[in-house]
């Protein structure tokens, strides 16, 4: 991907809108199926008295968003997106993804494979150069997919930090990735267990690119973004970030108790979210690793195209977001969450069972933004959260979940 640019279509794609009925999502009032909506679920319910309190408490800034069979039962947006220039946060403000955008990645591997383009069983070494012989020849497409492909991950305890410089441009962050390629190291022996890995889907990016002889970035908008109706987003660059009025900008939470613009302060660091001392706006733009943008009603937009047969074929799409390794062991009597019966690795998507619901989803954090994206695969749910805080937000999930499974 030497010396090769983002195309002007995918590096602006924000210049476009579509009307979200004629994408398959439907900005109606909750009383739509009100039969099927759980109360909680529903405006007014907890879920949504739960989110008020920690606006009105600066605990939150973002949008949030449920939808059942495409037509959205809550919508909300709290905070702002822009301090400096008082730009509220919108339901259809664009967020950074952070690593939420990594499913992108696995459906980008899981397309070229329906092609014949791609085995998911092939070392890592037949698609590309320069990585060390023993990941080369050991790894497989199938081990990243499923983060058991023992590469490292920066945000982990004792792996190394993410770089601290400022990238400047598409030319220097590919040629910083490719450095950190060949620096790998294998951490135990590739399927013998789960452990998360950004590297690992960084250098899926790479052979999505190689592969198929676009861009990532062109490749994820023509294949993925385009078919799914996606038009607020897409990977922009650093200078997109600050100039775009329409994206988030996270603010970062310091040790002083105050909270800082992390794309206008590209010197300050995370301190609760991301790696510590992290800034993902130093990137000059996001990869396979993670660093998409996104609305929440782009996300839902994709969440109705998966399961419509727009992006892949039915036995694809369940091969795609299939449960295929344990994360965690199965909660005992008396854990916190009883109601997470299973969680297990799909490709690229988290695929977990609760309350007897199989669903698909990932979230993501940087310093100053958090965000996560399910899709209830038995009920017809979705539920997007999308934050420019740092915060803790997994209680926001546990409370989606608990509203729309009606527990």
């Amino acid at each position: 991907m030497n010396g090769f640019q983002p195309s002007r279509r995918s590096a602006l794609g924000l210049l476009g809108v579509a009307p979200l009925a004629t994408s398959g999502v439907l900005m109606t009032s909750g009383t739509a199926h009100a039969d099927r909506i759980p109360k909680d679920a529903r405006p007014g319910g907890a879920y949504d008295r739960f989110l008020a309190k920690l606006a009105d408490d600066d605990e939150f800034s973002g949008t949030v968003l449920l939808a059942h069979r495409g037509r959205t039962v809550l919508a909300r947006a709290y905070g702002m997106a822009d301090k400096e220039k008082k730009i509220p946060n919108r339901i259809d403000t664009v967020y950074n993804l952070a690593s939420a955008s990594k499913p992108f990645t696995a459906l980008a591997v899981v397309q070229l494979a329906q092609e014949r383009k791609i085995r998911f069983h092939e070392k890592l070494g037949t698609y590309l150069d320069g990585l060390p012989d023993e990941i080369a020849g050991t790894v497989t497409v199938h081990h990243l997919l499923t983060h058991t492909g023992g590469m490292g991950d920066p945000t982990r305890p004792g792996d190394t930090p993410p770089p601290q410089k400022v990238v400047k441009s598409i030319e220097e962050q590919q040629a910083d990735l490719r450095k950190r390629m060949r620096e790998q190291r294998l951490e135990f022996t590739p399927g013998s267990r789960h452990a998360y890995s950004s590297m690992g889907m960084e250098v899926l990016g790479e052979i999505v690119a190689k592969v198929s002889g676009k861009t990532f970035w062109d490749y994820v908008h023509d294949h993925i973004l385009v078919p799914a109706g996606m038009t607020r987003s897409g990977y922009f660059t650093r200078p997109q970030w600050l100039s775009d009025e329409r994206i988030a900008h996270p603010y970062m939470y310091q040790s002083d108790g105050s909270r800082v613009d992390a794309v206008r302060n590209l010197d300050k660091g995370a301190v609760l979210g991301g790696a510590p001392g992290s800034n993902a706006a130093r990137a000059f733009i996001g990869n396979g690793g993670g660093g998409g943008f996104a609305t929440a009603p782009d996300l839902v937009r994709f969440a109705l195209a998966l399961q419509g047969g727009k992006l892949l074929s039915r036995p694809y799409t369940e091969l795609f977001q299939s449960g295929k390794v344990p994360m965690t062991p199965r909660p005992q009597a008396g854990d916190p969450q009883p109601a997470l019966q299973e969680a297990f690795q799909g490709y690229g998507v988290t695929a977990p069972i609760f309350n007897g619901q199989r669903m698909i989803g990932h979230g993501g954090g940087i310093g100053g933004g958090n965000t996560n994206w399910s899709v209830y695969l038995d009920s017809d749910w979705i539920g997007i959260i999308l934050c420019n805080y740092d915060l803790d937000i997994q209680p926001i999930i546990t409370r989606e979940r608990h509203a729309v499974t009606g527990l």
